[in-house]
């Protein structure tokens, strides 16, 4: 069946869902559905099976285990193919199209290149949707959940959540003789060490008391959750007037301090970023502010705006396949299409991967190092279907 069979002479019917919008969405599904097990195939054979056939040879990981892993993965690579078989589709559709002369048709039809377009415009955007619900809903939890199921097959003791040189300051505003209020360290809370249950080495500088200042030393401490505050073994405390004058000497084997949880969470949480929504991503933006680590800070403030911005990939993609589909060209096969496709999401891919560098290094703000691809994308592919229309 061809789009010449469906009688173009009653085509100027321009309103939506029309014969030609319904012919030309069944050419595209089948392309899209082919694009999607595909790329997610040779995504997941290359970046989960063989480090888990790997794992089952050299580390005796159990076969099942392995095949749940591989299961829980495999939306992370499903969601990654949704913008590359968007391109593709749209590529070998409009590509048969323009080759079989069936633009020529409907362009001589009267209708525009840009009505032709408007059902891959569509798909595009409905394909967008998918993937933002994809990777809020579904792709996380799976990651998180198969990082969490191959770490105790691995039997591995560490935690995830270990780290060091844990550091934790908290402000206040303080108004000033002239009126001027003024930000200011309240508090800093040190730690050597985390191993998952206990605090080592910690020193805490508490200056949150008009007139009175306290270093606190500790040999260790642990978050007590009953009580809602830190047990504090084997320290010192030492009371310091305001004036830097000797108040008094503590030393103690067990002390219990009223100090925030927010060290704790600082270093308890320590999903990856692939392992994380847009929601969760921010709660630990929120939480890694008092660290005053401005290169962690930088680097989740891109990746929140990469998430935000990576769905619509497909829309650029969607744009720039049609454009270069209408076209006019006398042979485009599925494997012209599929070489065409490849060299844009490598383009595409390097791009987003230097603008995604420069926006960690600080040069670009996070919002532009994200949406910078997905500008680029949208207005070559605009300019490029303007010149296909003329």
């Amino acid at each position: 069946m061809t789009i010449a069979s469906h009688k173009f002479a009653k085509i100027p019917s321009l309103t939506l869902f029309s014969v030609m919008d319904r012919y030309i969405a069944m050419e595209l599904l089948p392309p899209f559905l082919f694009g999607v097990g595909a790329f997610s195939s040779v995504g997941v054979a290359i970046g989960t099976l063989f480090d888990l056939v790997r794992r089952v040879v050299e580390s005796g990981l159990p076969l099942e285990i392995a095949l749940q892993v591989f299961l829980l993965q495999f939306p992370s690579f499903v969601v990654l193919a949704f913008p590359m078989s968007t391109l593709l589709a749209v590529l070998m559709t409009y590509g048969r199209f323009s080759s079989d002369s069936e633009l020529i048709a409907l362009r001589g039809c009267g209708i525009s290149v840009y009505r032709i377009a408007l059902p891959a415009i569509i798909l595009s955007l409905v394909v967008t949707g998918i993937t933002f619900l994809f990777n809020e809903q579904i792709v996380p939890a799976s990651n998180y959940q198969a990082t969490l199921t191959l770490n105790q097959a691995l039997k591995r003791d560490t935690p995830t959540f270990q780290e060091e040189n844990i550091i934790y300051p908290e402000y206040e505003d303080v108004e000033q003789a002239d009126g001027e209020r003024m930000r200011i360290l309240s508090r800093l809370f040190y730690a050597d060490r985390f191993d998952g249950q206990t605090m080592t080495g910690l020193t805490i500088i508490d200056r949150s008391k008009d007139g009175l200042n306290q270093i606190v030393m500790a040999e260790n401490a642990a978050w007590n959750p009953q009580q809602n505050l830190w047990d504090f073994y084997d320290g010192t405390i030492y009371l310091v007037s305001s004036d830097s004058s000797y108040r008094n000497i503590v030393r103690f084997k067990h002390q219990q301090l009223q100090l925030p949880r927010a060290p704790l969470d600082i270093s308890s949480k320590g999903r990856d970023y692939n392992e994380m929504n847009i929601a969760e991503a921010r709660d630990r933006l929120e939480i890694i502010r008092f660290s005053g680590d401005e290169q962690k800070i930088r680097k989740l403030r891109v990746r929140i705006q990469e998430k935000i911005a990576f769905p619509f990939v497909c829309v650029v993609f969607g744009l720039v396949g049609t454009a270069l589909g209408t076209k006019p060209q006398r042979r485009a096969g599925k494997a012209t299409s599929f070489g065409v496709s490849v060299v844009i999401i490598f383009t595409y891919y390097l791009f987003s991967f230097i603008s995604s560098a420069l926006g960690v290094a600080g040069i670009l703000t996070p919002v532009m190092s994200a949406w910078l691809p997905n500008l680029f994308g949208f207005t070559a592919g605009g300019l490029l279907l303007v010149r296909a229309a003329r």
